[in-house]
């Protein structure tokens, strides 16, 4: 027999998150600790340790754009930190948050 629980929901997070989302919030939370510069560096590295991430370092260096415009404001500025790391993604990622 189930039974309800009388406690409040909580949110938890899910033990197993993907390495990715789990790189990717590492490296938010160093753009915002340090420099977009020094989490893109750490994004390479990552990727080179790891192969399996590579195809989820466009959408990571992207969203690390737009993390830069976010933290910096002006575009140039945080393109001033673009580094040859996924293309062009981190780039997009700055233009897409203008």
């Amino acid at each position: 027999m189930l039974t309800a629980s009388s406690g409040t929901a909580t949110n938890h997070q899910p033990r197993n998150r993907a390495a990715q989302d789990v790189l990717r919030d590492r490296l938010l939370a160093e753009l915002q600790e340090k420099d977009p510069g020094t989490a893109l560096t750490h994004l390479q590295e990552a990727t080179t340790k790891r192969p399996s991430l590579a195809k989820h370092c466009a959408s990571i260096a992207r969203a690390l754009g737009r993390a830069a415009v976010q933290k910096y404001g002006a575009a140039h500025r945080a393109q001033a930190y673009s580094r040859p790391v996924c293309d062009t993604s981190f780039a997009s990622g700055v233009a897409a948050a203008q």
